[in-house]
């Protein structure tokens, strides 16, 4: 029998999309898999895996708008933009009241130009941007246009600030914490993230890798109205 079709897995913080992706070819004795956008290895959430002729449709399920969780330490900046980098201490007056923040996050909304981190997969004249700063080059990264449809506060108890963030396909979030922390003029790098939403596909209904095994996938398989 053939298999096609999508499981919407909850990825957790360590491993990278592409090992998951292994992971699930293992499980599934199926070479053909893919996912529908890259999640970075310290974050966790929801990545969709495409199986079989379902791969064709990446593109599609790649333009989806995603909704993350995001935690935002400010007062402090990573080379990275995330906690995996070098961190140190940003100078400032004083920490941001929330109404400041508010007035802030309201001039991310709509489409803008999004600089993609240095510590990134984008390739610069065929070779990976990490890789390059990784060997000490740092290359110049080109700003580009990403749209965000909302961006909702959750919490806010200084230097910690968590948001909701829904946007379309190529934006960074690490990008974006670090923006909101240069806008507020304190430095900021995302702590953690998680992805909550892809379209219609929600964490509350993804499945732990834990839970996934060769007897049970095919169960879990999403095959109709995809």
């Amino acid at each position: 029998m053939t298999y096609f079709g999508l499981l919407i897995i909850n990825k957790p913080a360590g491993p990278t999309s592409h090992d998951i992706v292994d992971k699930i070819r293992k499980i599934t004795g199926i070479k053909k898999v893919g996912h529908s956008g890259t999640l970075d290895p310290f974050a966790e959430g929801i990545l969709i895996i495409l199986i079989g002729k379902t791969t064709k449709s990446q593109s599609h399920f790649m333009a989806l708008p995603k909704t993350y969780t995001a935690t935002i330490k400010l007062g402090e900046i990573s080379d990275t933009y995330d906690i995996t980098g070098q961190i140190k201490s940003s100078s400032f007056a004083k920490a941001p009241e929330g109404e400041q923040i508010l007035k802030i996050l309201k001039t991310f909304i709509g489409e803008i130009r999004q600089t993609p981190p240095v510590y990134s997969a984008i390739k610069i004249n065929g070779e990976k941007a990490y890789k390059l700063a990784r060997k000490g080059i740092k290359p110049k990264m080109t700003p580009r246009k990403v749209k965000i449809y909302k961006i909702k506060t959750l919490n806010y108890k200084w230097p910690y600030l968590k948001i909701e963030v829904k946007c379309g396909k190529g934006t960074y979030i690490r990008s974006l914490a670090h923006d909101i922390g240069k806008k507020l003029g304190c430095g900021a790098y995302l702590e953690n993230l998680i992805r909550t939403k892809i379209g219609k596909f929600d964490i509350k209904k993804s499945i732990k890798l834990e839970n996934l095994d060769y007897k049970n996938w095919t169960k879990k398989l999403i095959s109709d109205n995809i």
